[in-house]
């Protein structure tokens, strides 16, 4: 892998450095409470595993679900910032209600309002990162915006842990300083991120129309139906912090599991993503890669009773995060036309959504009923169908000239 390659970087427009900045400031504030919220549904509102899998599933599935509305809504309209403003509002709204829960309904509740706010925001966002980006550098802008993202999303655990040995494990006083970081996100993108002109004389179209929807090409819908398969094989990380809790690793260090995690996407996201920029149709071979270092790490999470075996599972989760997001976001752009990128995404975030809530429920079930291993031996084994289905797809047909 190469090096960073500066003169890269600054070609990159400002807009997308932005971007990046509000998601790690959005991430910086979810992840202070995500990091901890399976810990406080378990050990202080005495849900099951099978519930946490279940409320997770359900609010990442309602996020993605959530992106097919405003992505189709952002190419009606011809606009994007104004949804994502929405999305990161909804986002830092629903941050104080996680601290002022008094038992599991009001959780329930401020997580599908937070979710639906990352719905709204995730696929205007997405493709106005391909709006103001050139073909010829999307996959390493895409990365980059991921890896500003997930810096926050490593830092954010990183604080929780402090906070937890500072204030004696009070997860109620951590919730309400996540606050802060989710209102500087939105004032960031109010202030800071220029959309590209839009012609005025334009007429509006609908989006989904049978004809539109044609437009959307067979390779496209590829990209769509393996990116599902992805989602299902790689469930909820809310498993990888009650599996570090299972290891006996004490209750405000757990978040580490999440920094760790992080911490190895944040510093591969950027680099992945300028090597897919020069690898062309061999791109599928990275997203196979990537299935790969899954596999893995399901293999060792399954088998980990110590703190080694845990991070060298976590890690493995990270590189694989990191291959295989920036990417797949990429294709979409590469394989949709551009009027209709929103919807594109939109599509892109259904399955996967709906993918997602399948994982984690099943994830939950098998954690509950047979054990924690047998949930990451599943995920493996779903892995694997992935796999098969992309080297199938590899041989069948290639992606357009212009991937």
């Amino acid at each position: 892998m190469k090096p960073l390659d500066a003169q890269q970087l600054r070609r990159i427009p400002a807009s997308i450095w932005v971007l990046g900045f509000v998601s790690l400031l959005m991430d910086v504030s979810s992840e202070m409470i995500h990091s901890l919220l399976p810990l406080f549904m378990v050990s202080g509102l005495g849900a099951s595993a099978l519930t946490v899998g279940l409320i997770e599933g359900m609010a990442e599935a309602t996020a993605l679900i959530v992106k097919v509305f405003s992505g189709v809504l952002s190419d009606y309209l011809g606009r994007r910032k104004g949804l994502a403003l929405l999305g990161y509002g909804l986002g830092a709204l629903s941050k104080p209600l996680f601290a002022l829960a008094p038992g599991m309904g009001l959780v329930v509740t401020a997580r599908l309002i937070d979710r639906v706010g990352k719905g709204i925001r995730g696929a205007p966002r997405d493709a106005l990162v391909a709006d103001l980006t050139p073909p010829q550098i999307r996959g390493a802008a895409f990365g980059l915006r991921q890896a500003l993202d997930t810096v926050g999303a490593f830092l954010g655990p990183l604080l929780a842990v402090g906070l937890m040995l500072m204030w004696a494990n009070d997860f109620r006083a951590v919730f309400w300083l996540a606050v802060i970081p989710g209102a500087l996100a939105v004032l960031l993108l109010l202030f800071g991120v220029q959309e590209p002109p839009r012609s005025s004389t334009a007429p509006r179209v609908n989006p989904i129309k049978p004809a539109n929807l044609r437009r959307l090409s067979a390779d496209y819908w590829w990209v769509v139906g393996i990116a599902a398969l992805f989602t299902l094989a790689r469930f909820s990380e809310a498993f990888l912090v009650l599996q570090a809790q299972r290891t006996g690793v004490p209750m405000a260090w757990v978040p580490l599991v999440m920094v760790a995690m992080n911490l190895v996407y944040a510093l591969a996201a950027y680099p992945f993503g300028k090597l897919s920029d020069h690898l062309g149709e061999s791109k599928l071979g990275l997203l196979a890669g990537g299935l790969v270092l899954l596999i893995a790490a399901d293999l060792v999470l399954a088998r980990a009773e110590h703190w080694p075996m845990l991070l060298c599972g976590v890690a493995l989760w990270g590189v694989h995060m990191a291959m295989t997001q920036g990417l797949l976001a990429t294709l979409v752009a590469d394989t949709a036309p551009p009027d209709l990128r929103g919807t594109a995404y939109g599509f892109f975030n259904l399955l996967s959504g709906l993918a997602m809530l399948l994982a984690s429920a099943a994830a939950g079930w098998l954690w509950d009923a047979h054990g924690a291993p047998s949930t990451f031996y599943a995920g493996a084994g779903f892995c694997v169908l992935a796999l098969l289905v992309l080297l199938a797809y590899a041989r069948r047909t290639r992606i357009s000239a212009s991937v």
